[in-house]
This record gives structure tokens, sequence and C-alpha cells, in this order.
């Protein structure tokens, strides 16, 4: 009797959690001022203008992620020289490869102090960024994860 008692009540409580691509979905794509790099953000993050690039979480002193562009500028890592002038520990280098720079350039000091991200990826013809600051407060998961999605816009469909 027990055996079936476990998975009976498994399968009741399926139906209430909604499904991984239900999540993933509701996140809206907010694009830099030009249309040719994007991020990803939650759907509880508002767009701080139409055509801004900048998201915020309740506002923009809680949390502020902003994508841009920078056409023309090849991609490249951030060479160790660099890493060094702007004190960037290896604890805070995420990622420095061919295919993205992500790195913590702010570290809060208490709760009403910012963190930072700053990421960036190769573009068709440059480079697409993103800076993060948010609070403590903020869930670093949702932080990472914003990060993260930044990549090239895809090409606007002409009618």
């Amino acid at each position: 009797m027990r055996e079936c008692i476990v998975p009976t009540l498994v399968l009741l409580f399926l139906p209430a959690v909604p499904p991984l691509r239900a999540q993933q979905d509701a996140w809206k794509p907010v694009d830099d001022s030009k249309g040719f790099c994007r991020i990803t953000a939650p759907p509880d993050w508002t767009p701080l203008s139409d055509t801004s690039g900048a998201v915020v979480f309740k506002d923009a002193t809680t949390a502020m992620a902003v994508v841009t562009s920078q056409p023309g500028q090849s991609f490249q890592p951030m060479p160790e020289a660099i890493q060094r002038m702007l004190r960037i520990t290896k604890e805070k280098m995420f990622e420095n490869t061919q295919k993205r720079t992500f790195y913590q350039d702010r570290t809060s000091r208490n709760a009403d102090d910012f963190n930072a991200f700053s990421i960036s990826v190769p573009a068709k013809n440059g480079t697409c960024s993103c800076h993060i600051v948010f609070l403590p407060t903020v869930s670093l998961e949702t932080v990472r994860k914003i990060a993260l999605s930044l990549a090239p816009a895809p090409p606007a469909v002409k009618e």
C-alpha cells in the first residue's frame, strides 16, 4: 500500500508545478537602443523606457541591467594586465574566453551597497555588452541568468 501512496501524491502535485519551458517563455527580450544586442529579463523586471536597452527590478535603486552594442569593436578576451589593473581577482572572473567575458566588477560591502557584473560577447560586426548593478537582496541566480542571456539580437523580420 505504501508503495502506491508516494507515487500517487507526486502525480497529484505535478499539474501545480508550471513547466520549465513556460517559466523561461515568461522572460522578455530587451534590445539595446540600436537593436543589435539583446538580454532577456524576468517578467517582474520593467523596461526603463521603450528604447533605452535597460530594465529595472522594483526601481533603479534596487537593480538595473543595461545592454549596449559596440559596432566595429572586435571582441577579445580580457588580457591579464587589464584584469590586474581593474583588480579583478580569479574568483571574480567567471569566464574569459573567445565566447564570453563575464566578471564581477563591484562587490557589495553591506546591504545598501551594490554588486555589479559586466559581460561581453562577440557579435557579427562588433561586441555586445551588458552591465548589471544590484543590491544583495536581489537573487544572484536571476542576475546570472540575465547576464548569460546576452547575445546578438536576431535580425529584424522585414515585411
